[in-house]
């Protein structure tokens, strides 16, 4: 009788922590996502155009390259943190768009659109 509660004992030292540790589904990544399409100024869609995401707080930069669609994507951000976004291709840039805390939206979308070179 000793060995089976020994054993039970066991069981539900290894088992319990899987309860805890369960993987997030599709669409329940923690923080926030920032996407969009990088478009000319004639409004065609622009591939491969370098879009910076700045960390106001830390200094911190990520980039992309965008899909020849002209699409970007940034995920796992801070709630708490406020963004700057600029697209960059071949000499032209877009404006700097910021995406404050403020801003509660999970999934934000901000399109950017490449200013004539000069």
């Amino acid at each position: 009788m000793r060995k089976i509660w020994l054993v039970l004992a066991m069981l539900a030292l290894v088992s319990a922590p899987a309860g805890f540790a369960q993987k997030k589904g599709k669409g329940e990544e923690s923080g926030r996502t920032v996407r969009g399409v990088v478009t000319a100024a004639d409004g065609s869609v622009v591939g491969l155009a370098v879009v910076q995401l700045k960390n106001t707080k830390t200094q911190q930069i990520r980039s992309f390259y965008t899909k020849e669609d002209g699409s970007y994507y940034f995920h796992g951000l801070s709630m708490d943190d406020s963004f700057e976004l600029k697209a960059d291709y071949q000499g032209a840039s877009s404006s700097t768009r910021t995406l404050s805390p403020f801003d509660t939206r999970k999934e934000a979308i901000l399109n950017l659109k490449l200013n004539p070179k000069k």
